[in-house]
């Protein structure tokens, strides 16, 4: 199954480049020859996120000789996201209740031809990757950019119109409903008692405090806020990916930061952990822990439902993601850190297990 998942993916990404790179052409771009973001397991994306279609992301230069992004799609559900993506960048553009803004990469061409959807952006250069910064440089860029999402409230019926229109919004029931879909598909898939009863104690966590959810909700938020997804020139902080925008719970993008900060930097975990304990209400600290619970009940279904696509090392390696998930939800079920010791084992298990091509395509998120 993994093979043929991934013969699929190469084969369509052969086709496809060959078409695409006559295209663009056309329009003064060229693509570039080192090309991560197809290679590693990319292909497994793609199988288990049916619902944005194949996307081809790649690397090129105009003739000019400045470097792009180019997003390109000949599937309907992948020309949605890209065009939800265009409605949420020009929307934020429009919002008169935020006080502050993040910038947007330059929109270079956009244009259909060939059946296909051709989104290019620039490309933003920057220093150093956000990993490769201070902890006391990324504890600040996170901060300014928590708190810019936190400039957009929807408080009057009209924000409320304006933020469902553009950019869509989930409330307190939403959240519930969620994790019950990501729960009974685990429960459904996995047939583990133990992982079975931290979820059910999960859901009761969320149920219990469906209020404290709902009061922090109307809040601008960004549902993939990891490094990958930000540039950083200067002072000021750019979203790659708009399409990620809704309004939900103000935790929520802080939520998704600090559960990947826990495998990649756990001092920037507590430190926005502390900061929130130390500078908002206790409401506001409970309100982060239900965020990150339900944040991890998503990743976990993620490799849940990566197991039946998966064999050898990759299956290996998906299983352990699943373990170490586990072990931090349970920790923060419990408002504690997750153990050293798990994090170590699960680092030297992914290290150890993942192939070359997926540590250059992290790399290349990077």
């Amino acid at each position: 199954m993994q093979e043929d998942i991934k013969h699929e993916w190469e084969t369509y990404c052969k086709r496809e480049l060959e078409i695409v790179r006559t295209i663009l052409s056309e329009f003064g771009f060229t693509l570039e020859e080192r090309q991560p973001h197809l290679g590693g397991e990319r292909y497994l994306m793609q199988a288990i996120t049916t619902e944005s279609g194949k996307k081809l992301i790649l690397v090129g230069r105009r003739k000019d000789g400045t470097r792009v992004i180019i997003k390109t799609t000949e599937q309907i559900s992948g020309m949605r996201e890209i065009l939800r993506e265009r409605k949420c960048r020009h929307a934020l553009k429009k919002m008169k209740f935020a006080y502050h803004v993040f910038f947007s990469p330059e929109e270079i061409l956009f244009v259909k031809k060939a059946g296909r959807m051709i989104f290019i952006q620039k490309f933003i250069e920057q220093d150093c990757s956000f990993l490769e910064r201070t902890n006391a440089e990324q504890f600040r860029l996170l901060l300014k950019s928590f708190k810019a999402q936190e400039g957009a409230r929807a408080a009057t019926y009209e924000h409320f119109r304006f933020a469902r229109k553009n950019f869509g919004s989930i409330d307190a029931e939403g959240y519930l409903k969620s994790f019950d879909e990501f729960k009974n598909k685990i429960n459904d898939r996995m047939k583990d008692a133990a992982l079975e009863k931290t979820l059910l104690r999960a859901r009761e966590f969320l149920s219990r405090e469906k209020y404290t959810i709902e009061q922090y909700s109307g809040f601008l938020t960004h549902v993939d806020f990891v490094p990958h997804n930000i540039r950083i020139v200067g002072e000021n902080i750019y979203l790659l990916d708009s399409s990620a925008l809704r309004f939900g719970n103000k935790y929520e993008g802080w939520a998704r930061c600090i559960n990947f900060m826990a495998l990649y930097n756990p001092a920037i975990e507590q430190a926005l952990i502390q900061y929130v304990r130390d500078n908002r209400t206790e409401e506001e600290t409970l309100s982060l822990r239900l965020m990150r619970v339900y944040r991890l009940g998503e990743i976990i279904w993620y490799y849940v439902n990566t197991l039946s696509k998966s064999s050898g090392n990759l299956l290996v390696l998906n299983k352990a993601r699943i373990l170490f998930w586990t072990h931090v939800l349970e920790a923060v079920l419990d408002d504690k850190l997750i153990p050293r010791e798990a994090l170590e084992n699960y680092k030297n298990t992914r290290d150890r297990l993942r192939t070359e091509d997926e540590k250059d395509r992290q790399r290349g998120l990077h």
